[in-house]
């Protein structure tokens, strides 16, 4: 056993970390015995739909949206005027408008549009179009590349001057001067912000009931109205919440370790 797995152990059974997780232990036994769960066999194959379409969305949102930031930042960071305006218009829109209103938006307004053409009707999009998570996906896509354009912004402007002016002096092609030494330590530099961002995207996904979206939010709203049971839902939803936003920190921590300095 190395020195730093026994210095974790000692850690963990520190004093009050003990007596944390015996409170803990004592309140989910008291939860498991006081409360009601009966409803579990009933809406578990729900859920589970539910939970899998949070899991997706999250995931989806967030990869469109990085990719999308990376040229945001760049284009605000050495772009001309020309990109440089439009990256930093979208991105101080996007950040400074509710993301529920952003939602709405795209799908009461631009959702309401497309019916009024019989040639997207008639399209093989519409079966796509006519439903709602396209425009979730849309709005929480645009919602992270917003946020994550300016994190990338200040990244790529902290990366070393001299090494990308080493690499022009070696004759390094600029697309593989990116590819290999800017991209990569300007990500490598913000990978504890783009954990935070993640965790918040997730918290951000229950909007998307709103728009009627069955994610695992909706599913629990859906079991407090044809229950009325209120608190055993919502705190099974925290536990869901708190079980992925756990595991979205120990893969980006598990980056950081194998990245290194």
């Amino acid at each position: 056993m190395t020195g730093q797995e026994r210095t974790g152990i000692k850690d963990l059974f520190q004093p009050h970390r003990i007596v944390l997780m015996l409170l803990f232990t004592a309140l989910v036994i008291w939860c498991a015995l006081s409360l009601r769960w009966d409803w579990i066999p009933k809406y578990a194959p729900l859920a589970a739909q539910g939970l899998w379409t949070t899991v997706w969305i999250l995931v989806v949102s967030t990869t469109l949206g990085f990719l999308l930031a990376v040229p945001l930042g760049l284009a605000q960071a050495v772009g001309p005027w020309y990109l440089s305006a439009p990256a930093r218009a979208f991105c101080t829109v996007i950040r400074g408008t509710p993301l529920l209103l952003q939602i709405w938006l795209l799908y009461y307004g631009l959702g309401s549009l497309f019916p009024q053409f019989p040639w997207i009707r008639s399209s093989e999009l519409w079966p796509y179009l006519r439903q709602a998570w396209p425009y979730a996906v849309l709005a929480l896509t645009f919602s992270y590349a917003g946020y994550e354009g300016e994190v990338m912004r200040g990244a790529f402007s902290g990366v070393a001057k001299g090494q990308l002016e080493a690499a022009k002096s070696f004759g390094m092609p600029r697309f593989t001067m990116f590819r290999r030494i800017w991209l990569p330590q300007a990500v490598r530099n913000v990978l504890p912000t783009l954990g935070g961002e993640t965790i918040l995207q997730l918290k951000a996904t229950p909007l998307v009931a709103t728009i009627t979206v069955v994610e695992i939010y909706a599913v629990s709203s859906r079991v407090r109205s044809d229950t009325f049971i209120v608190y055993e839902p919502l705190l099974l939803l925290a536990v869901f919440y708190m079980a992925i936003a756990g595991l979205i920190t120990l893969a980006f921590r598990r980056f950081e370790t194998r990245v290194g300095p």
